[in-house]
């Protein structure tokens, strides 16, 4: 099958796109447009959801049935789509403050009912429209606007806690690796049931100032030299692990499906109806 340009998926004359220069959330765009383009969905057929923040503008300048909803609710509203139309293929992209602040009851609840929805999270480590507030992502003793002398919190593991909560897929990519992310997306695509791609993006205006980190190429040499596989990650020591992080599937399990429960729940419901009359 021949590939399909970029710019079929894209609104061009929403163009040219708000992100700052050298900001990675382009090319994890790119990536799950290209994941899209390989699994031959009907572009017709695709409804992507967004919040509030930098990656909730990527949906703006999508060729889809987009919907730009608010601050920490995109699952919310993407369940309610997948309810109302379960033939559809629903994607989330959102932001790490977006998905795991204000928005993270509505995570840990979509993955634990299991509803087809596949949930891409634009990790920057930071809350970039707003001028580089702390997130939830954002590692210890990192500086932020919210936090000048470092924070002090301990960041999630957001495939950790997606998996526990029940989801059917977790994976991790960067901006770095976009080749392998875009096949990560797709395996989450195609998976039936909750899916997650915590997807690690770069903010040199406001994350990477602040923290050393000058410009987008270092911040990608960063990703590059920290992301490890989990089979390299087999041969590694806790101190050689200790300031990696690993990339690639990292959880796949069968479960049943929330829509498809809720139709069974349905039929049974219509069935002893029309059993009474």
């Amino acid at each position: 099958m021949a590939r399909k340009p970029i710019t079929y998926y894209l609104r061009e004359d929403k163009m040219p796109h708000i992100w700052c220069e050298g900001c990675g959330h382009g090319i994890v765009l790119s990536a799950v447009l290209r994941a899209i383009d390989s699994l031959d969905l009907d572009k017709n057929n695709v409804c992507v959801v967004s919040g509030i923040g930098c990656a909730s503008r990527a949906p703006g300048y999508l060729d889809f049935d987009t919907l730009h909803t608010t601050h920490g609710r995109a699952l919310a509203f993407a369940t309610g789509i997948k309810m109302m139309k379960p033939n559809l293929d629903v994607i989330v992209l959102a932001g790490d403050g977006d998905l795991a602040a204000i928005g993270g009851n509505h995570l840990i609840h979509a993955a634990r009912r299991n509803i087809d929805i596949t949930t891409i999270c634009f990790n920057n480590s930071i809350y970039g429209m707003t001028s580089g507030q702390y997130s939830p992502m954002t590692p210890t003793g990192k500086m932020a606007t919210t936090a000048p002398y470092g924070h002090i919190e301990e960041p999630f593991d957001l495939c950790e806690l997606v998996f526990a909560a029940g989801a059917s897929f977790v994976g991790r990519g960067t901006a770095y690796h976009a080749a392998p992310l875009s096949r990560l997306i797709a395996k989450a695509i195609a998976q039936d049931g909750f899916a997650f791609v915590e997807a690690v993006s770069q903010c040199p205006t406001y994350f990477g100032r602040r923290n050393k980190m000058r410009n987008a190429l270092v911040m990608l040499d960063w990703q590059k030299e920290h992301a490890v596989t989990k089979k390299a990650a087999s041969r590694l020591s806790p101190d050689e692990l200790e300031d990696k992080f690993i990339i690639g599937e990292l959880g796949t399990r069968a479960r049943p499906e929330y829509t498809k429960r809720y139709e069974s729940i349905i039929e049974a419901a219509t069935k002893e109806t029309d059993d009474d009359v």
